[in-house]
């Protein structure tokens, strides 16, 4: 069996090619983005040359080949035009997930594929188990690193061709395993902000990539004008900060209307809400289900699960109504729906 390992250059691709050593191995970097004149601050991202070079040094380590491919075209078009637009329709995009599914589990297989190898690895903390006829992802077995959330997007033909080997080792674990074998980076920090937004400044980024600046008016949820924001790519469900507005009480953003470049503050109350539609839904099984089920679902990657009813409309799209009020749920970001341990898919929130 040959295996495809996906390695960031961190300690956790790394360790996951270590333990495929009874697989024939190869390892790879996806090179997706430059990121000229942004080095002082990719400490905290995945993708830079010194990434290249720590996986380079550890395949050298364990004796296998090493190949650096270039999806940069691919990335800019699926990736970071995305990522801007759906900003410019006052959304709040994950372009994690995005990557995943369109450059590790598109990009990768495909290349896999050339390379006669029979499987993708990644160092995702999450777990594949085939039941019956159908393969199901689950969490991981370390709550605090579980990944399913941002792999909701995954079929049943890439099941059946991915592992996942982390997916039962805690992250402390996977460090002991990569000092054990002398990695170089054993200790290296995990990689945390966007690699084409090192800074996290977004707007900041997506007015460079366009050339615009679309200022326009704060309003209140009633039509009152309160002043006038910098541009809706500054904004996002639930700010509160860095608004610029004094109202003599806490306010916060409870809406973003590109339509009229508009962005609607309001009270915390306003930021609640029992139902989200969720658009471009991905069932794990292949089979969208045609009764409503009962499941949990969250709405943000750090958010605990919470009890729902999920039922799917005549559309595809799948309405989540809440047992109880769920705060700031974003358009752009993904809702991703739980049975236990078990993702049952999960979708785009559009409202």
């Amino acid at each position: 069996m040959k295996a495809l390992i996906a390695m960031s250059g961190g300690v956790d691709s790394s360790v996951a090619a270590l333990l495929m050593k009874d697989h024939e191995r190869v390892g790879c970097t996806m090179r997706l983005f430059d990121g000229e004149g942004t080095d002082n601050a990719r400490e905290n991202t995945c993708c830079s040359l010194e990434d290249v070079e720590d996986a380079r040094a550890v395949c050298y380590r364990m004796g296998i080949p090493y190949y650096v491919f270039n999806f940069k075209d691919d990335f800019e078009e699926k990736i970071i035009k995305k990522f801007v637009d759906s900003y410019r329709r006052g959304m709040t995009p994950n372009p994690c997930i995005d990557c995943n599914r369109y450059m590790k589990f598109d990009k990768l297989f495909d290349r896999a594929k050339q390379l006669g190898c029979d499987c993708v690895v990644t160092g995702h903390y999450a777990r594949v188990e085939k039941l019956g006829d159908k393969y199901v992802l689950k969490k991981a077995v370390d709550p605090s690193k579980d990944q399913s959330y941002v792999l909701y997007s995954l079929t049943q033909e890439q099941l059946a061709h991915v592992r996942f080997p982390l997916g039962g080792l805690t992250k402390t674990e996977v460090r002991k395993i990569a000092a054990e074998n002398g990695f170089v980076n054993a200790e290296k920090p995990d990689s945390q902000d966007i690699c084409f937004v090192p800074d996290g400044d977004y707007a900041a980024f997506i007015e460079r990539y366009t050339g615009e600046v679309g200022t326009g008016d704060f309003l209140t949820t009633d039509g009152r004008v309160l002043g006038r924001h910098k541009g809706i790519t500054h904004y996002t469900i639930g700010q509160r900060k860095h608004l610029g507005i004094s109202v003599g009480e806490p306010i916060y953003v409870v809406g973003i209307r590109p339509e009229d470049n508009t962005v609607i503050l309001g009270d915390e109350s306003h930021l609640f809400k029992t139902v989200a539609t969720v658009a471009d839904f991905n069932w794990i099984s292949g089979d969208a289900l045609s009764d409503p089920i009962r499941c949990k679902a969250k709405t943000r990657y750090r958010q605990t699960e919470q009890p729902a009813t999920a039922t799917v409309n005549a559309d595809g799209t799948v309405t989540l109504t809440f047992d109880q009020p769920i705060r700031a749920i974003t358009p752009g970001q993904a809702a991703v729906l739980y049975d236990g341990d078990v993702v049952l898919g999960g979708g785009v929130i559009i409202g």
